[in-house]
């Protein structure tokens, strides 16, 4: 290509300039070929970021979220702002998916660990009573634990802020923070005050000749009074603070979260469970590893009574996933699932390895 052809070649006005003033130099034709190359590269990327909005226009909000997060994800590595952390014992058997009307107790199991809730009640300032609270559920539970999990292990306490903190964690996974009896503060309360009542049993067992079971509240103390205004109702406290054992066992236990991708899923608890389960699952296969679906079906099909109707929306929320992780070496087949041995550069979050780092929980 001529000189002249390559000059044609450049339209953007301060690259223009620079031709201008290199005019008379003796490289001119070197500078002419490094502007023209700049001129090319910037072009590609107009065309990428041309295609990339024809493609996004095409997709519905939630894929256009969860692409924009897989794009964040593969271009910007995890940094401890991004890392949040929840109890592995919490990821493997997770709460209620929806409000388990008229049952006062919960029990889920998965391998050798077990997790039981049994709902309890808060001292209610408006009447002085005891007042019975209902089973934590569904996906606003889970992103508070995740937010107070992770505010004890950063702050290595276990008595946390939570009023402004919990405002800017609201927003962080998307949610307006609004007022009133329909607001997101009240939904996030309201699971609080459920989380704050109830009481926890977690079994682990070594497969062998020996199990713990810990019987604990997650957390010790959770002030409400009054505000004498009206408009305004109920106040909760600044801070939460957690039962001791459950917190020592939680700096023990806890599994790191990848607060980018928890955002991409904050509206649907199953699909939350999955990326906290694979989160810990992958971390730990050695070879191979099947789960039937009837295996499947039990872990997370607590809202689809029949296994027809679970497999289909399984295969939708896995879908889902790998469109932000999708060189997951996860899949699915008529068998039930599949788990490759992962590459840390594969997993949802990378390890960072202790000097002495194993797994704490067996999951057989």
């Amino acid at each position: 290509m001529s000189i002249d052809e390559q000059i044609a070649t450049i339209r953007d006005a301060d690259l223009l300039a620079e031709i201008e003033k290199a005019r008379g130099h003796f490289m001119f034709k070197t500078l002419v070929e490094h502007i023209a190359h700049k001129q090319a590269l910037r072009d590609k990327e107009r065309e990428a970021e041309t295609g990339l909005a024809h493609r996004r226009a095409a997709m519905s909000r939630d894929q256009r979220r969860r692409d924009a997060v897989r794009e964040v994800i593969e271009n910007e590595p995890s940094a401890p702002d991004n890392i949040q952390h929840i109890h592995s014992v919490l990821a493997l058997c997770g709460l209620p998916y929806r409000e388990p009307k008229g049952e006062r107790e919960f029990f889920r199991e998965y391998g050798r660990n077990t997790l039981s809730i049994m709902a309890g009640r808060l001292k209610d300032p408006r009447t002085g009573q005891m007042e019975i609270q209902g089973l934590p559920y569904g996906p606003k539970a889970r992103l508070l634990l995740l937010h107070l999990c992770t505010e004890a292990v950063r702050q290595r306490s276990a008595k946390v802020e939570v009023a402004d903190s919990l405002s800017g964690f609201i927003k962080q996974m998307g949610f307006p923070v609004t007022g009133g009896d329909r607001g997101t503060l009240r939904q996030f309360k309201e699971q609080l005050n459920r989380l704050a009542a109830c009481t926890m049993q977690i079994g682990l067992w070594d497969g062998a000749a020996r199990s713990s079971t810990i019987n604990v509240p997650p957390f010790r103390q959770l002030d409400i009074w009054l505000t004498g205004s009206s408009d305004q109702g109920l106040l909760w406290s600044n801070t939460v603070q957690f039962h001791t054992e459950f917190y020592d066992n939680l700096i023990q236990h806890a599994l790191p979260v990848d607060i980018r991708a928890a955002r991409a899923f904050a509206g649907s608890a199953r699909k939350l469970d999955m990326l906290f389960w694979m989160g810990y699952r992958l971390r730990t296969v050695q070879r191979p590893l099947r789960l039937t679906w009837d295996n499947l079906h039990k872990q997370f099909g607590a809202d689809n009574a029949s296994l027809r109707s679970f497999k289909q929306a399984f295969k939708g929320d896995l879908a889902h996933i790998k469109e932000v992780f999708p060189r997951l070496r996860v899949s699915l087949d008529d068998n039930g699932m599949q788990l490759l041995p992962t590459d840390p550069s594969e997993l949802l979050v990378a390890p960072r390895r202790a000097k002495s780092e194993k797994p704490m929980i067996s999951a057989a």
